[in-house]
């Protein structure tokens, strides 16, 4: 083969040598620029996504802590709402005590007067009852129409005597 004969193999390196160099001159005019362009856009938008990314994190976690104050501040006033209706509720149901325990001892004192009242009626009933009982037993027993005054002695009389008989 008459490519690898030594005399043509040292014309054959010097010739790829200069392809070689030209090829690197001809990359490095036209194909390098475009490809570091490339290279530095790609590198740019990383960096940019990067910081959009970043910024994107320290947006969600301050929204996150803005959502959370928010939620602990609106679990404070449930708790303060839930708090103010079971106080209103006492209040409310000490009044409504208040005012059955009052209703109650006044029908209690009404009842208590409306007793007593009876009771005095019930006795000046009887008392009447009895001394018109007496007086007709005492006429009978004397056969005689008591004078006016002698009724009102012997009624007295037997008023006290059955006031002494019903205090016991």
């Amino acid at each position: 083969m008459p490519q690898f004969e030594s005399h043509f193999f040292s014309s054959l390196i010097f010739w790829e040598i200069v392809s070689f160099g030209i090829l690197l001159f001809i990359l490095y005019k036209y194909a390098f620029p475009g490809l570091l362009s490339v290279l530095e856009e790609r590198e740019k938008k990383i960096k940019d996504s990067l910081e959009q990314a970043e910024h994107h994190r320290s947006e969600a976690e301050r929204r996150l802590k803005e959502y959370e104050a928010k939620l602990s501040a609106a679990g404070k006033e449930a708790e303060a709402i839930l708090a103010a209706a079971k106080e209103r509720a006492q209040r409310l149901l000490d009044e409504n005590e208040q005012r059955l325990t009052a209703e109650a001892e006044r029908i209690k004192g009404d009842a208590t007067r409306e007793i007593e009242q009876e009771r005095r009626k019930a006795v000046q009933d009887i008392r009447t009852q009895t001394t018109e009982l007496a007086l007709m037993v005492a006429e009978k027993v004397v056969q005689r129409s008591l004078t006016e005054a002698d009724q009102r002695k012997f009624a007295d009389e037997a008023l006290e005597a059955l006031s002494k008989s019903y205090q016991r």
